[in-house]
């Protein structure tokens, strides 16, 4: 692998537009797999994404695009994934090209239905991907506000610290600064469970919960969250820090965040199917909470928030009583 090594992102929604415009702003080159073929025509002739941050101008002349997964496989030495959870699995059996001494960073902040296992985890145990070549990209950060060019903030986790560093270099700039963490399995699981924990603050505030009650739920979602990744990952972490409780806050409380916006049409009456149906883009919360409900059926944690989401979700319960029920549960 040369000392620059090759990127390429697969993925075309938010995120992944996000982080190619990210890219170009340090690369000469950025590999870019986008599945639809309509997408990627419109693209190369219109120079944005025609469905996710269309205000993004992209730089044609740094990207390297492409339909075929495999291609850029092989171009590119780090390889950022950015597919939605509940899809990844279908992309990744696309795969035919060798992923021998490949760096793969998950930029998704889901668990892979198929599995049951998060990104890194997946990749470890299904793609045969040594550790140390396994990295997660975290916020606290949203794709709209990167696109905006406001001020924000990145974790890089990995456990071979080099590596966290080159992509971290890659994506930092005038508005990005960049963090090294090497809780790969910690800062990911916290990616996965702030969506949870965004939906329930969607649902509240949907119920017509002020903000007294949202800072309690807040209060008590990151205990949560530090009791939850303690069980699954038990190591020194700070919860406090921007990968953890940061992610969380801004997930929770931004008016950019999908997981907090179908939280609020549950809240005012919305069946989930409708819900889905109105959503433009995917919100990875609704696939977390089934994955998240069922691996702690294992565990055995004291975890309200996820129960009480859970219950409304997938087994149909009324919302405003399963909150009445869970405000006396937390404090």
């Amino acid at each position: 692998m040369s000392n620059k090594p090759k990127i390429a992102v697969f993925g075309s929604g938010s995120w992944a537009t996000a982080i190619v415009k990210m890219l170009c702003e340090n690369m000469e080159t950025v590999g870019w797999y986008v599945r639809n073929e309509q997408s990627l025509a419109y693209i190369k002739e219109n120079s944005h994404n025609p469905n996710y941050l269309s205000g993004v101008e992209l730089h044609l002349n740094k990207l390297k695009l492409s339909n075929d997964i495999n291609e850029l496989i092989d171009y590119a030495d780090y390889l950022i994934f950015v597919i939605p959870s509940a899809f990844a699995q279908k992309e990744l059996d696309k795969i035919t090209t060798s992923l021998e001494g490949k760096v793969l960073f998950s930029a998704i902040k889901g668990i892979i239905p198929e599995s049951g296992l998060i990104v890194g985890e997946h990749f470890h145990q299904k793609l045969n991907i040594p550790f140390e070549n396994i990295g997660v990209i975290t916020g606290p950060c949203h794709a709209e506000e990167v696109a905006l060019e406001r001020l924000s903030y990145l974790t890089i986790a990995s456990k071979d610290e080099s590596k966290a560093a080159i992509i971290g270099n890659a994506l930092a700039s005038d508005y990005i600064k960049t963090k090294i963490s090497d809780d790969i399995i910690g800062t990911e699981y916290a990616a996965m469970l702030k969506n949870i924990y965004a939906i329930a603050a969607g649902i509240a505030h949907g119920l017509g919960y002020g903000d007294n009650f949202q800072a309690v739920l807040m209060t008590n979602a990151i205990r949560e969250m530090k009791r939850y990744i303690k069980k699954v990952h038990k190591m020194k972490r700070n919860i406090n820090n921007s990968a953890y409780l940061g992610d969380l806050l801004v997930t929770g409380y931004s008016t950019f965040s999908r997981n907090r916006m179908f939280g609020n049409m549950i809240g005012k009456g919305y069946t989930v199917k409708s819900a889905k149906f109105e959503m433009v883009m995917v919100a990875e919360g609704y696939y977390a909470t089934k994955s998240a409900y069922e691996l702690n059926q294992k565990n055995s944690l004291k975890t309200p928030i996820i129960d009480t989401i859970y219950r409304i979700l997938y087994e149909g319960k009324n919302p405003k009583r399963q909150f009445i029920k869970l405000t006396d549960l937390i404090d």
